[in-house]
C-alpha cells in the first residue's frame, strides 16, 4: 500500500516542480523582456543625444524596419535626420508619426519645426494651427514667432517671442531671432538692443555679436560694442563693420575698417584683403 501513495506523492512533487519552473521561465521571460526595453530606450537616447547624426538615422533605419508601426522609433529616426540636416527626409517621417494614433503635441510642434527647415513655411502654420492653444511650450512659441515673421505679421511676431522668451531659461538664440526680425524691419535701435541682451545670456556667441554691429553700423556707428570677443572675432568683426560702411557709402571709413581688420587678425586676412584691394581699385578707376 506504501508504493502507490510514494508514487503518488513523488508525482505531486514532480507536478509542482514542473509549476514553479515554468512560473519562473515565464518571470525570467518577462524580465528579459522589460531588460530589453529598458536597454533599446536607453540605447535610443545615446543616439539621439549622442551619436554621430549619421550613425543615428542607420540604427533609427534599422530599427524602424523591424518595428514599421512603433511611434518612439518613428521619432527617433525624425529627429536624427533632423539633427543631420536632412530636414526634407525628416518631414515624411514625422508625417507618419502625426498620423499615429499616440501622436503628442510635442511631435506636432516637432514636424512644424522640420517643415520650416526645409521651407515649406505655409504647412508648417498648418500644422502649428492643429495644436491646441492649451499646449503652451517654448518650443512652439519659438516656432510661432517664426512662421508669424515669414509672413511679415510683425505684432503675432513680437508677442509669440515675448512669451517664448519668458518660457525659457537660456534665451540668447530666441533673443538673438527676434533682434534679426527687427533688422529686417529697419528697427535698429531695438535690434540692437536684443543683440546686446542676447549676449548677457551668451557672451560666447558670435552670431549676435555680428549683428550687433550690423544694427549699429546701420545707424552708422562704427565703432565696435564692447563686448567679449577674441582677436579672431574682433577682426572679423571690423571686416563687418567696413562692408556695412561701404555698403551706406561712407568709402574712408569702410577703407580704414579694412586696414584695422587686417592689421588685427592674427593670420592673412584674405576677405579683408580682397575686399580692400577692390575697394582701392574702384578708387583708383
Amino acid at each position: 500500500m506504501r508504493q502507490p501513495k510514494t508514487i503518488f506523492l513523488c508525482l505531486l512533487g514532480t507536478v509542482a516542480l514542473a509549476a514553479c519552473e515554468n512560473s519562473s521561465d515565464a518571470e525570467v521571460e518577462r524580465a528579459r523582456k522589460a531588460v530589453n526595453a529598458i536597454d533599446e530606450s536607453n540605447l535610443g537616447d545615446l543616439m539621439l543625444n549622442v551619436a554621430d547624426p549619421e550613425e543615428a538615422v542607420a540604427y533609427f533605419r534599422r530599427t524602424l524596419a523591424d518595428n514599421p508601426d512603433r511611434i518612439d522609433v518613428m521619432r527617433g529616426l525624425a529627429k536624427s535626420l533632423v539633427r543631420a540636416r536632412r530636414p526634407s527626409e525628416a518631414v515624411p517621417v514625422w508625417a507618419r508619426v502625426a498620423a499615429h494614433p499616440e501622436v503628442t503635441n510635442d511631435d506636432k510642434v516637432d514636424y512644424a519645426g522640420a517643415l520650416i527647415r526645409s521651407g515649406e513655411w505655409n504647412r508648417a502654420k498648418e500644422v502649428l494651427d492643429g495644436v491646441p492653444p492649451t499646449h503652451e511650450s517654448f518650443e512652439r512659441y519659438r516656432l510661432e514667432a517664426m512662421v508669424a515673421d515669414s509672413s511679415k505679421d510683425w505684432s503675432r511676431a513680437d508677442s509669440f517671442y515675448e512669451i517664448a522668451i519668458g518660457l525659457t531659461t537660456q534665451p540668447s538664440a530666441v533673443l538673438n531671432n527676434w533682434g534679426y526680425s527687427k533688422l529686417t524691419r529697419g528697427d535698429y535701435p531695438a535690434a540692437e538692443r536684443l543683440f546686446s541682451e542676447a549676449l548677457t545670456y551668451d557672451r560666447s556667441g558670435f552670431t549676435a555679436k555680428n549683428n550687433l554691429v550690423l544694427a549699429r553700423g546701420a545707424q552708422r556707428n562704427y565703432t565696435l560694442p564692447i563686448v567679449q570677443m577674441t582677436q579672431i572675432e574682433r577682426a572679423e568683426l571690423l571686416h563687418t563693420l567696413a562692408l556695412t560702411a561701404i555698403k551706406q557709402g561712407d568709402i574712408t571709413i569702410g577703407k580704414e575698417l579694412l586696414e584695422q581688420a587686417i592689421e588685427t587678425h592674427p593670420q592673412y586676412f584674405e576677405a579683408a584683403v580682397l575686399a580692400l584691394r577692390a575697394l582701392e581699385s574702384g578708387q583708383a578707376g
